[in-house]
């Protein structure tokens, strides 16, 4: 089971896909990986505003977001995503991202805030290491 030692929490990630992309295989595949590496996932189905999603993470005491964005607009709605938990003062949420990412915007991505993104191909071992070793290092 993943959990905090010291109180016994599963780790709890919210898994969502923001914009108007609606392919969602991914994100299934992700949560379910997630879900059997022992921890809580809450799911939020497709076309998800940064809004809706935000005040999911923070109804659910979540310790992570997962991302996942095809549509291209990741640029747009990861920035108000990280502004959003911010102002609600969760900026200790560990934010993944997933999708077909271009190399040239990681990096701008993870200056804004994001701890990791996972482009095709990736596997559900590493995503469930990741956010196992982070939340364990932001709690």
């Amino acid at each position: 089971m993943t959990t905090d030692s010291e109180t016994d929490r599963k780790i709890r990630v919210v898994v969502a896909k923001p914009g108007l992309d609606g392919h969602d295989r991914g994100a299934k595949i992700i949560a379910r990986a997630l879900r059997d590496a022992g921890m809580e996932v809450i799911y939020t189905g497709l076309h998800q505003t940064p809004e809706q999603i935000v005040e999911t993470v923070i109804q659910e005491d979540a310790d992570a977001v997962g991302l996942s964005i095809l549509s291209g607009a990741h640029m747009t709605l990861v920035p108000r995503i990280i502004e959003l938990l911010r102002e609600q003062d969760a900026d200790d949420v560990v934010i993944t991202l997933g999708g077909t990412i271009p190399s040239d915007d990681i990096a701008a991505l993870k200056r804004l805030g994001v701890a990791e993104v996972f482009t095709p191909g990736a596997s559900t071992k590493t995503a469930v290491e990741f956010i196992r070793s982070a939340v364990a290092a932001a709690r």
